[in-house]
């Protein structure tokens, strides 16, 4: 046990947990002013809802012994025998310590894909939804690649923070779910202008100063392991709002507060899986290359394929995460991160690149099918979509009685 780790790791806990209302800052300031209260809504309730599903049975089924490389057990759960010895993940920190900190990943994972949904699902729907979500995909996923066993870990395929785990598994979330409720009313005819951008830069920047805790904390310890997760991290995000401005510039003549602020998101995106395991200079070509591939990934997405993937949850975490992965399979080094077991495609070698590979497939497809059983199951008690008098209104009054700004008597 070593007091300086565990101190570490209580802070960058601390920080994983400000990414969701940071989140809800970021989408709440992107969407229209009628249904800001029901967006921020579907971050802030999962604060509650994965928090008491973790310690009650979902970090037990996430972390606990190994049934077939896929599940835990139940011997984890609410919290029996994590307690403040080093437990099987981690040895100079407190059990508990770690599961707080993994609590965090499951918090902000299922808030990401509610971006895609926002002004037309109904929330009672999304919170069971999310309740199922977490127990059919994300525990699993977290078992098998970064539990005991994990059958993805097994292949050789390496996430260091989240690439499959939180932003692979959520963005293609998104995207079936886009498909499966459909467009907002009027998508095709009415312009859906981002009305508060104040929150927006608020929300990014808080998620890019969370997002320290959220990779350098994947270390487990106050090392160089952690610095080194820490500076891929910002030199990706930097370079990747800086190629999301200077395609704005290129394709509109100036650059924008929002193109920035989505720029630093995907650039954390994708520096995510690989933050431990790729040189410095990798993270320079990481970040630079993201932002051109969600840009043009967003686009084709809404302009070709017509699916109202509403705050681009698939074209941000879903596209900037599979990037991420591959990224990690060209440039990932055994000497940084001894948990790869081979080097990357760049420095000659394979089996790195190729396990990557297979380990995105296999989440898409986890993702995919999750999804479909979740919805199922909810339409068998609550529609999934709201009402056509509803999204009128809007969700914030029709789904909570509250207005983000009451005093407001503008058009919308």
């Amino acid at each position: 046990m070593d007091t300086g780790d565990t101190g570490f790791m209580m802070i960058c806990t601390a920080l994983v947990f400000v990414m969701t209302p940071a989140l809800a800052f970021f989408y709440g300031g992107l969407v229209r002013r009628k249904n800001v209260v029901n967006t921020m809504m579907g971050c802030v309730s999962i604060m509650g809802l994965a928090i008491v599903m973790w310690c009650a049975f979902g970090y037990s089924l996430a972390f606990g012994q190994d049934h077939g490389g896929v599940i835990g057990d139940l011997s984890y759960a609410f919290l029996n025998g994590v307690d403040w010895q080093a437990g099987p993940y981690a040895d100079s920190i407190p059990h508990l310590m770690y599961c707080a900190f993994q609590m965090m990943f499951a918090v902000i994972t299922p808030a990401l894909f509610t971006g895609a949904l926002v002004g037309r699902m109904n929330f009672k729907a999304l919170f069971l939804f999310v309740a199922l979500w977490s127990l059919i995909v994300y525990y699993p996923l977290a078992h098998m690649v970064w539990g005991e066993n994990g059958f993805i870990a097994s292949l050789g395929s390496v996430d260091f923070a989240g690439g499959n785990v939180v932003h692979i598994s959520s963005g293609i979330t998104a995207l079936v779910l886009a498909l499966w409720i459909g467009k907002r009313k009027g998508y095709d005819q009415v312009a859906y202008r981002v009305h508060n951008i104040p929150f927006v830069v608020l929300g990014a920047t808080l998620l890019w100063f969370g997002w320290y805790g959220f990779n350098a904390g994947s270390a487990l310890g106050a090392n160089g392991l952690a610095a080194h997760a820490f500076m891929t991290s910002a030199i990706a995000s930097a370079c990747a709002l800086l190629s999301w401005m200077l395609i704005d510039v290129i394709k509109d003549g100036k650059p924008t507060l929002v193109g920035a602020s989505t720029g630093l998101v995907v650039g954390l995106v994708a520096i995510t899986p690989g933050a431990g395991f790729v040189p410095i200079w990798a993270s320079f070509i990481i970040g630079a290359f993201v932002s051109p591939i969600c840009y043009f990934g967003v686009k084709l997405v809404k302009s070709k394929c017509k699916i109202d993937d509403s705050l681009d949850a698939f074209g941000c975490h879903g596209l900037g995460g599979i990037w991420g992965g591959i990224a990690t399979g060209l440039f990932g080094m055994t000497s940084i991160n001894d948990v790869a077991q081979w080097n990357g495609l760049f420095f000659g070698q394979t089996e790195l690149f190729v396990a990557q590979l297979e380990g995105i497939v296999l989440t898409i497809l986890i993702a995919i099918v999750g999804t479909l059983i979740c919805g199922c199951i909810v339409k068998c008690f609550v529609p999934l979509r709201a009402t056509t008098k509803q999204e009128a209104i809007g969700m914030d009054a029709s789904m909570h009685g509250e207005q983000a700004y009451p005093s407001f008597n503008g058009f919308d």
